[in-house]
């Protein structure tokens, strides 16, 4: 047998026994022949089933477990748009059905920041509400345990524990839009960049575009995220320097002409190479556009001045280091040993920043 034969009808009894999925809609109840008159006789007052949420049943009298719930608001989201779709019969000792029994629909929120694991968000059977983001047009209300976010532009999910799952950034973005209290969001965002799940930046992006940075406790917290993700690309810094047996640069110093005017701050520079290394931290800034022009012609100018002097430039952004810093490193050593084979640098004097 395999998932396109369809079954024949069994008693109800047989759905809710066994190590089956025991979420179910009615067009999955169908495709297992029980009749839509069958279902409400189940789910009668004192009955062995539930209606969980519209069009959604589960099969024993409660109360659902916290993977039941997810299950749940997944289906209920997805019911409309597959409606006039055959759906896929759930075999038995099947857990989980397939990705396409839930559509676009996918889990945010507080919810989803739970499945990635983060230490601060709150356990799932806490939450009354899991929020389920679909797209801009579906004509759904939220209701019992579902909470319906729209959106224009759908994020491609992640998988986790078999459920899709917004990625964390457009997650926090979700969750913030429901907190009021400062440090619970400063502590989320914190641990979004300390616990590596993802980049300021593409933080940033997202409460930028949900328009969150125009309430003050967020935009606190966003100067927080961006210093903790400063702190934490220095590290990585440093780390790969000596991980991959670099020479010890000087770190974090300011470089100036003789007598002259200060030329821009590095985070790392060898002297004796005129090579500098700059971590490229850049993010959208509350109150500023992601694409802020004069930033960025004040960062291209310094870049060339220093170019003209003679001093190579390596730019590394923060994913580069998390995520592939043996390529950044061999970069770096590449420069140091291109050195030789250049002309002489002009004279800098490296000072302490």
């Amino acid at each position: 047998m395999n998932h396109n034969t369809p079954l024949s009808p069994r008693p109800p009894h047989h759905l809710s026994t066994g190590a089956g999925r025991r979420v179910l809609t009615h067009a999955q109840l169908r495709a297992h022949g029980v009749s839509a008159a069958k279902a409400s006789e189940q789910c009668r007052p004192g009955g062995p089933w539930l209606h969980l949420l519209p069009g959604v049943v589960l099969l024993h009298p409660g109360p659902p477990t916290s993977e039941e719930r997810l299950h749940a608001v997944l289906l209920y989201a997805a019911r409309e748009r597959t409606a006039g779709v055959p759906s896929v019969p759930v075999q038995p000792g099947t857990e989980s059905p397939p990705p396409s029994a839930y559509g676009e629909a996918m889990i945010t929120g507080l919810a989803a920041l739970t499945l990635h694991g983060f230490p601060s968000a709150p356990p799932l059977p806490s939450l009354e509400a899991f929020d389920v983001l679909v797209p801009r047009l579906r004509r759904l209300r939220s209701t019992g345990c579902a909470r319906i976010v729209r959106t224009p532009d759908l994020p491609v999910p992640e998988q986790v524990t078999g459920l899709p799952v917004a990625p964390v950034p457009r997650a926090l973005a979700d969750a913030v839009a429901g907190l009021q209290d400062a440090g619970t969001v400063r502590r989320l965002l914190t641990e979004a960049v300390r616990g590596g799940f993802c980049d300021p930046a593409a933080v940033v992006r997202e409460l930028t575009a949900a328009k969150l940075l125009n309430r003050p406790h967020v935009v606190d917290a966003v100067d927080s995220l961006l210093a903790e993700g400063r702190t934490l690309a220095e590290s990585r810094l440093y780390r790969m320097v000596r991980d991959h047996g670099l020479p010890d640069p000087c770190w974090n110093v300011d470089l100036r002409l003789p007598g002259g005017p200060r030329l821009g701050g590095v985070d790392a520079y060898w002297p004796e190479h005129a090579v500098a290394v700059e971590l490229d931290t850049r993010a959208p800034r509350p109150g500023r556009r992601p694409d802020d022009e004069a930033e960025w012609s004040e960062y291209a100018r310094r870049r060339d001045h220093l170019e003209r002097l003679g001093i190579t430039v390596v730019h590394i952004t923060p994913r580069k280091l998390r995520d592939a810093a043996e390529q950044q490193a061999a970069v770096v050593r590449t420069a140091l040993i291109a050195s030789a084979d250049r002309d002489p640098s002009a004279y800098v004097v490296v000072l302490p920043r």
